[in-house]
């Protein structure tokens, strides 16, 4: 979806490239210029890459654990007629085929709005709101990935009180919840801890704040965004493997908008670490979308072997390997030939081609390709006549 970039400007055929893909530094501006370049260390440049790949494999592996039990709770929820959640922030968004054939387009239409936003308005005002926008939503998805280890952290003799947020519009019958969210002390610190994170990022822009909202988004993407079967998630993955080459090979509408764009909607990690500290400037980058896309598919492989009930997790491990193949090829390729690649390119086969493959092995191919999510509908009736039964109690 974005691309994995390399920020070393060693050959000067590839320097106007690694120019529009330069990071950051921790206060916003451009780290190098045209004419100060930084050829990194060999053990800068694989302390970075190496990084990048253990901090892409966290929100993946933990995420699709977090995705089942989302699934669990849903299942749940709909044979007992309850939401199986605390908030209706915290239900999983299945994806269908047509949401999957949508996506790219979508998702082009955006970037490419970005792009023309970017070329027509300033740039200062444009990542200002930004900041602003991605400053809440990192608090909120920063806060409900730490909730889990905060209960662990707190011990049970705490005094965890309960809270709700509740506004309400009428009165009487026709009295509607616009929000309705509950809440613990437990959630509170977490909100907390979140903010200052947040404050930091807004006021410094400093990369390991970037990389805790990054990890965060990443995350919350892979537990909550379902896919709802195997042939959806090779729709969704087909259609942005395209879309990704487009972008990236194409045209300079995503050089442009990586370039311009200033939020925590990728993993950074510096080359120049070594030697200059925290305050390194010399960046290589992952975007999101390379972690996010990929892992939704191996969440839902996971719930896949899970629901084979065989004790074993042959597809989920199969194609988090593919994942560790797919991006190391992505570096090695892109380390080989200095210039940014689409990381979908290399990832979108490895991630399909090793379970089919392990499928046809194992002869579970169709049964791979029956596994569906898709919410069961309501029998005709059934909302009615529970209706009625409230009324008579």
């Amino acid at each position: 979806m974005s691309e994995a970039e390399q920020v070393q400007a060693s050959a000067p055929e590839a320097a106007a490239i690694l120019d529009a893909l330069n990071a950051t530094d921790s206060n916003g501006t451009e780290a190098l210029n045209t004419t100060a370049k930084f050829v990194a260390t060999t053990e800068g440049t694989a302390l970075a890459y190496g990084s990048l790949v253990f901090m892409a494999l966290l929100p993946i592996f933990f995420g699709a654990i977090r995705s089942v039990s989302c699934s669990k709770s849903k299942e749940l929820g709909e044979n007992d007629n309850d939401s199986g959640y605390r908030n209706a922030s915290d239900m999983p968004e299945t994806i269908t085929g047509r949401d999957a054939a949508r996506f790219p387009i979508i998702a082009s239409c955006t970037l490419f709005g970005l792009y023309l936003f970017f070329k027509v308005f300033s740039q200062e005002y444009i990542n200002l709101l930004l900041s602003v926008y991605f400053f809440g939503l990192g608090v909120l998805a920063l806060s409900h990935t730490m909730s889990p280890l905060m209960s662990r952290v707190f011990p049970d003799s705490f005094p965890n009180r309960q809270y709700q947020l509740l506004f309400t519009q009428g009165s009487g019958e026709s009295k509607e919840e616009i929000i309705n969210y509950e809440f613990d002390t437990k959630n509170l610190a977490c909100l907390l801890i979140s903010s200052v994170v947040g404050v930091w990022y807004l006021l410094k822009k400093h990369w390991i704040a970037n990389n805790l909202f990054g990890l965060a988004f990443a995350l919350n993407g892979v537990e909550l965004l379902h896919l709802n079967n195997v042939s959806t998630g090779c729709i969704l993955l087909g259609g942005l493997f395209v879309y990704d080459v487009f972008w990236v090979f194409g045209t300079n509408v995503m050089v442009t908008v990586a370039k311009s764009f200033e939020a925590p909607i990728k993993l950074v990690f510096p080359q120049d670490l070594l030697e200059k500290g925290l305050e390194a400037s010399n960046f290589a980058m992952l975007g999101l979308g390379d972690i996010v896309i990929p892992g939704i598919f191996i969440a839902l492989l996971l719930r896949f072997d899970v629901s084979l009930k065989k004790n074993s997790r042959t597809y989920f491990y199969s194609s988090f390997l593919a994942y560790i193949f797919g991006l190391g090829l992505t570096i090695f390729v892109m380390h080989t030939f200095k210039h940014a690649q689409p990381a979908l390119l290399y990832l979108v086969p490895a991630c399909v081609g090793f379970p089919v493959i392990v499928a046809l092995f194992k002869g579970e191919l169709t049964d791979m390709f029956r596994y569906d999510e898709s919410p069961a509908e309501e029998e005709p009736g059934k909302e009615d006549l529970s209706e009625s039964e409230k009324k008579d109690q």
